[in-house]
């Protein structure tokens, strides 16, 4: 699907006589429901769509918005493997996209589609991750807002299967306590190994918990500092689960707080790596070529710009505007791009991307 439009359609898109612009945001999970289940949703939203029309608009234009969707609605793929879809449709437009982000359900009906409100949708649930190491051994969680789920590692999780795995020299130590210093050492560097592999599977904020002490040790020598939200002071090497997520309470309570750090680690990793495009000119161009794995964007931040040489270039639009090359926002063309390929997109307050332009793009590793 091609989601850089002509000109000329952008221009009828966004005409007022094409009234209306239906967009409808859904939950979409064949693989997991049964088909006649979500056929009888989407007939229940038509109708919805259906009555809105005819109280609001001429009956031919009602009917032939309603003839588009009801084909649309035909014509899905319930094969797909995707988790939502959001459907567009107008007298003079219509599009399927099929989305791998959970949404809750939207039905609008308006003057003209909206792309930044299939973002708005998406279902904030607090995912994190949870590192918890004791003098005996550690452990790893994954957390959310309903449960914790034990992560394995391949990675021993005991203190003890590193004893005898230390250098020679070791073991000549007359001090008892430096030996253990090393011992220690060289497990927490065993484990924050093994976050390599998590932290690249689960983009997801991190906590640290244990002692005071074994957390010094373990500041000093992680490579995952940029990943780690909080570190949590206390003995937790007896907590249950239920414990465990009541001690992480107070410090997940603010949650915009926490996603809005973890988006700046991430944002701070990625430009070490050269994986960080800035400002709408470096992003659209990436974007463009499919290398988007989150873009992450200021509320209410727009963007008009004018088509270059070739679609991958874009220059701020200034009057008078070239009717055949205007863009109107190409932030939402990008957030449109972004998910159409696979990625995600992440709304941050105002002045958080001030350095930044107001809009970055983590590019896939």
């Amino acid at each position: 699907m091609n989601t850089v439009m002509t000109p000329e359609l952008r221009e009828v898109m966004e005409a007022l006589h094409y009234r209306p612009a239906v967009s409808i945001i859904l939950p979409f999970e064949p693989k997991m429901n049964l088909k006649t289940e979500l056929a009888h949703s989407l007939k229940t939203i038509a109708d919805k769509v259906e009555l809105e029309l005819q109280a609001n608009y001429p009956d031919e234009m009602a009917r032939l918005v309603m003839q588009k969707l009801r084909a649309i609605i035909k014509n899905l793929n319930f094969n797909t493997h995707k988790k939502s879809i959001a459907i567009y449709v107008s007298p003079v437009f219509e599009k399927v996209l099929y989305l791998d982000i959970a949404v809750e359900e939207k039905v609008i009906v308006d003057e003209s589609f909206e792309i930044r409100d299939l973002v708005y949708s998406k279902k904030q649930m607090h995912k994190y991750l949870v590192l918890l190491v004791s003098g005996k051994e550690s452990r790893m969680f994954l957390g959310n807002s309903k449960e914790f789920v034990r992560i394995v590692s391949s990675t021993p999780e005991s203190v003890y299967a590193y004893v005898n795995d230390s250098p020679e020299k070791v073991a000549n130590f007359s001090d008892m306590s430096s030996h253990k210093e090393v011992i220690m050492d060289k497990f927490l560097m065993h484990i924050d190994n093994s976050l390599d592999i998590i932290l690249k599977s689960y983009h997801l904020p991190l906590f640290v918990l244990g002692p005071e002490r074994i957390l010094g040790h373990f500041k000093k020598l992680t490579k995952h500092a940029g990943a780690v939200i909080e570190y949590v002071h206390g003995n937790y090497e007896e907590a249950t689960l239920p414990e465990l997520k009541k001690i992480l309470e107070p410090h997940i309570t603010d949650w915009k707080k926490v996603q809005q750090k973890d988006l700046l680690n991430q944002l701070k990793e990625a430009a070490g790596k050269k994986k960080l495009a800035v400002g709408m000119k470096e992003v659209w161009r990436e974007a463009m070529n499919h290398k988007g794995r989150l873009l992450v964007v200021e509320k209410n931040y727009m963007y008009a710009a004018e088509h270059g040489s070739s679609d991958e270039i874009i220059y701020k639009a200034t009057a008078p505007y070239n009717k055949f090359s205007y863009i109107k926002d190409a932030v939402d063309d990008v957030i449109e791009k972004v998910l159409e390929n696979g990625g995600d997109v992440e709304f941050v307050d105002e002045g958080l991307l001030s350095d930044h332009h107001h809009i970055v793009l983590i590019l896939y590793y």
